[in-house]
């Protein structure tokens, strides 16, 4: 099935997407890798200075520009997401975050995660930063770009049409990187 939703999905619709469903998304992502995750996990909601819960969490370090004071997506594909399987259960769990983007797929750790609230992951193709930037309607923030640098900074990005994306590990357990 091909699906084409805004965010937040309310959860009774998340988890309805299923393994190799297509989805483009509308709405506000965050961006998170490695030193986002490793902060995150050390706070607790309220101490957050956005709210993860209405967004899609999307594993990218995006290459930005600022032209005329505004920040422009130069390139922003996703980056590899099994180095946050660490993490990823925790931050779900915590922030209340139901869809995941981001690239290569997650392990067990974060599937169980997946079923257990209600979520899912998404696979963007490798290799389309620039296909990622045009969906990139603008940046409403940013967070921690001093202390940790343009890729692991928090960017809060619009998107319209982000996609597509492919339900690669869906809530019930399904997934595409299990070998059967």
């Amino acid at each position: 099935m091909e699906y084409h939703v805004s965010l937040p999905i309310p959860l009774e619709d998340i988890k309805k997407l299923r393994v190799n469903d297509v989805l483009y998304v509308t709405g506000s992502v965050f961006t998170a890798r490695d030193s986002a995750h490793v902060k995150m996990r050390g706070m607790k909601p309220k101490d957050l200075p956005f709210d993860p819960s209405a967004m899609a969490l999307y594993h990218c370090g995006p290459l930005m520009k600022k032209e005329n004071g505004r920040w422009i997506a130069v390139s922003a594909g996703p980056t590899t997401s099994s180095r946050m399987e660490e993490f990823e259960d925790i931050l779900l769990d915590r922030f209340d975050i139901h869809l995941i983007i981001g690239k290569g797929g997650m392990g067990e750790r974060t599937g169980k995660a997946l079923k257990k609230t209600g979520s899912v992951y998404a696979a963007f193709p490798g290799g389309a930063g620039v296909l990622a930037a045009e969906k990139i309607t603008g940046v409403s923030q940013v967070f921690w770009l001093e202390e940790l640098g343009m890729p692991e900074a928090v960017w809060i990005l619009e998107v319209k049409e982000f996609g597509p994306l492919v339900v690669a590990m869906d809530s019930l357990g399904q997934s595409l990187y299990r070998h059967l």
